[in-house]
């Protein structure tokens, strides 16, 4: 269902007035994520190390870049290391630093590695599962020791760091395999917090929907939105929707959806190929018009079974418009209202389909408002 007005306020509340803006408004008034977050701020400045748990996209950077905003530590570094994207010849190096002269191709006045980068703020080290297993034994050092020793140096070099590691993998699985240091996991995993994915999150989805739309600005530089963005067809499609790839896909999403739309609301037919997928065409949708309700598309020759493409839909007579809006129409009911039939038929995509009926004004079955000529056919 959509988001009411109320939480999409108290949301809005918490993100303009809040102290700590980032943590609020990733709470946004999911009681879920409001537990998480209660944790993580009495964590964050008792030097206790983080793991943040969850799927691909949930978000883990994000909730790290918002505990250290949080943390007594913000107003020094917030360094991150991606464990999967270094080369683990360089990782090393990028990590612990090196003197002047430490091998050939070297800097000449040598390198700080991340960790002293660090020095004094926090360390996130993202996907610490990939962490070559060499490596892991040397960072173990660094945080029993509290200080790091570059490569070609001679003494060690003290750092304090706060440090906040995340992973999609189950480290301990990991650990049964001899893949992750047993030590190292006990030593990462002083507080875990694991993100939900949003398919756990159904009755938060709307709200995060339009937090993420608010961000999006618009051609006039202001923002893209403002209340009621999404349509009502098009916020029940991507409601219905998965989202495997989380509050990232989701993102990426509505700001292709904002970009691509042509009036002042995302509609069904400004979504990705993928979101119109979501309702087969024999999957059960209710239609709300001003009449009896009407089932899916599949069912439209029972609702006007000897009606044909011009007595369901009036058309203009003549002219370029006129024939094309004939012949989509007739390519509706031939395929009997089955988008995917219709559009291989027009020679066109799904999406360019969807905008071609708003542009003819050709309601769809799976429209939440139904033209009133069309429901008299219910009858």
């Amino acid at each position: 269902m959509p988001t009411s007005t109320v939480d999409l306020a108290t949301a809005r509340r918490y993100v303009s007035s809040a102290r700590y803006r980032s943590l609020d408004e990733l709470c946004g008034g999911d009681p879920q994520m409001q537990d998480l977050i209660a944790r993580g701020k009495r964590l964050i400045d008792r030097n206790i190390p983080i793991l943040i748990l969850g799927e691909t996209g949930t978000g883990k950077e994000y909730l790290s870049r918002a505990l250290h905003a949080y943390s007594e530590r913000r107003a020094a570094n917030w360094v991150a290391v991606n464990c999967a994207s270094i080369p683990e010849s360089l990782a090393e190096s990028e990590l612990f630093g090196y003197c002047k002269g430490a091998f050939s191709g070297a800097l000449p006045g040598g390198m700080k590695g991340k960790v002293q980068q660090a020095d004094g703020g926090t360390l996130f080290l993202d996907e610490i599962g990939d962490m070559p297993f060499a490596l892991q034994t040397r960072l173990l050092r660094v945080l029993s020791e509290r200080e790091v020793i570059p490569l070609g140096a001679a003494h060690p070099v003290p750092v304090d760091v706060h440090l906040i590691c995340a992973t999609h993998q189950d480290l301990k699985t990991l650990v049964a395999q001899g893949r992750f240091r047993e030590d190292l996991y006990y030593r990462i995993a002083g507080g875990v917090l694991r993100l939900p994915s949003l398919r756990s999150r159904t009755d938060r989805r709307a709200l995060i929907m339009q937090m993420i739309a608010d961000e999006m600005p618009g051609q006039d530089g202001g923002n893209c939105v403002d209340d009621g963005i999404i349509a009502p067809a098009a916020l029940q499609q991507m409601l219905a929707y998965a989202w495997p790839g989380n509050l990232r896909q989701m993102h990426a999403v509505i700001r292709y959806c904002c970009a691509v739309m042509n009036g002042d609301r995302i509609e069904v037919g400004d979504l990705p190929e993928e979101l119109m997928e979501t309702f087969a065409p024999s999957t059960p949708l209710s239609i709300h018009y001003e009449g009896p309700a009407i089932s899916p598309a599949s069912n439209v020759r029972s609702i006007v079974p000897q009606a044909g493409a011009a007595d369901i839909l009036p058309r203009p007579s003549g002219g370029p418009l006129g024939d094309e809006r004939t012949r989509v129409i007739d390519a509706l009911v031939g395929s009997r209202w089955n988008i995917s039939a219709a559009s291989r038929q027009l020679g066109m995509c799904r999406a360019s389909l969807y905008r071609k009926l708003r542009q003819l004004d050709i309601p769809h079955v799976r429209d939440q408002a139904m033209p009133t000529h069309f429901a008299s056919y219910a009858a």
